[in-house]
């Protein structure tokens, strides 16, 4: 994957993240709408075109040979799949340069049937998700002419395991709930750092997968919205801001959940301990409720048509563009995925003999996190985690 188009796609995903509600439980995957909108853009005209560039932060002439060497590269990531599907009444024949240039398409029809064709497309999310999301975002009636959808799906386990637990925070929003949690330790204290951002001191841990794909849990200030953080964790990722990792970290409370201190041990080895809280999202996003942001403001306009590219007749326009994202964070790994599509009409202590640096990170509170590929550092999904998840006692017999 080329430098420029992953930079292209953390910046959609940073500006997505802004616009996103304060303190809601939410997950999106802007890699997952970012090729979806460079193949609208290459089949684009006028007006519709110039949105889309800026959307894509790429001229269009270039978008969809990124596009599809970003899915190729997606594609080649273990854990990781991507799909493209166009459907098209019989009346619409696409062009062959543009419906060719959708790398390894399913390609169908929609019917006359919209109940059968909605379960076409059910089918189809499902199948390319394994799963994760069993329905299309778009709704199908006697006006869509076209759906073009790309779908998604990231797996991996982690290289050391969490175990499960409880824990009961004493302060913020999550004070006084008996809550599920996961516990892990490790003497690599790099896996956690501090950043001094716009959003203010932000830790990040990143948890690492055993497929190159990574999910970096994101602590600011109590106070900073979720959008901020997000971006914020985008910024650190993209180098803008530096990470102080955690063995350079001073005595005390060097950033947000943060506890560094110097303890007696049996060993020589220092350590990090986490506690953080497990989650499973879903969220539905409506793209056109953002159109200035995703490049979408004049291709909505179904007076005339904006999609020359893709076929003359019937004139295109976007009537519905919506995407489906899920993000699942457990004791042995993270799974993820998304389908986007748009619509045209028309014990006792031991005996101690070291001093060691230990860091507690507690993540007791709302935060963030991304889902980052490790070598090329695209953001593959990112997302907002404000509910925790209540700790269920077990009856004894």
């Amino acid at each position: 994957m080329r430098g420029s188009t992953v930079r292209a796609v953390n910046r959609l995903t940073a500006r997505w993240a802004g616009a996103l509600p304060a303190d809601r439980d939410t997950v999106l995957s802007a890699s997952g709408v970012w090729p979806l909108l460079a193949f609208l853009a290459d089949g684009a005209a006028g007006p519709a075109r110039t949105e889309l560039e800026d959307a894509l932060g790429m001229p269009a002439d270039r978008a969809a040979v990124a596009a599809r060497e970003l899915l190729a590269g997606l594609s080649r990531i273990p854990g990781v799949g991507s799909a493209v599907g166009l459907w098209t009444r019989p009346r619409v024949r696409p062009r062959d340069a543009w419906a060719g240039g959708l790398p390894e398409a399913t390609l169908g029809r929609l019917g006359a049937d919209d109940a059968e064709s909605k379960r076409l497309l059910d089918a189809w999310a499902a199948e390319r998700t394994g799963g994760l999301i069993p329905a299309m975002p778009v709704r199908v009636t006697e006006e869509t002419d076209l759906v073009l959808a790309t779908a998604q799906a990231v797996r991996t386990s982690w290289l050391r395991p969490f175990r499960e637990g409880d824990m009961c925070p004493e302060d913020g929003p999550w004070a006084g709930r008996e809550l599920a949690a996961l516990h892990r330790t490790t003497g690599l204290l790099d896996r956690v750092g501090v950043a001094e951002t716009d959003a203010g001191p932000l830790t990040v841990l990143r948890v690492l997968g055993s497929t190159g794909v990574d999910v970096h849990l994101l602590l600011g200030p109590e106070e900073a919205e979720c959008g901020a953080v997000l971006k914020a964790g985008v910024d650190v990722l993209a180098g803008t801001f530096r990470t102080v990792p955690g063995d350079l970290l001073p005595l005390g409370e060097p950033g947000p959940g943060l506890y560094v201190r110097q303890v007696r041990s049996t060993s020589r080895e220092p350590y990090l301990a986490v506690t953080t809280s497990p989650f499973s999202l879903t969220a539905e996003h409506d793209l056109t409720a953002l159109h200035e942001l995703f490049g979408l403001t004049t291709a909505r306009d179904d007076t005339r048509g904006h999609f020359p590219g893709i076929c003359d007749v019937p004139p295109l326009a976007v009537r519905q563009a919506r995407q489906a994202a899920m993000a699942r964070f457990g004791a042995k790994g993270f799974e993820a995925a998304s389908v986007t599509a748009v619509g045209l009409p028309g014990g006792a202590a031991p005996a101690t003999t070291y001093r060691v640096r230990r860091i507690d990170l507690d993540i007791d509170r709302p935060f963030g996190f991304l889902t980052v590929h490790r070598t090329s550092r695209l953001v593959l999904a990112a997302g907002w985690v404000a509910e925790p998840v209540p700790y269920v006692f077990e009856e004894q017999d």
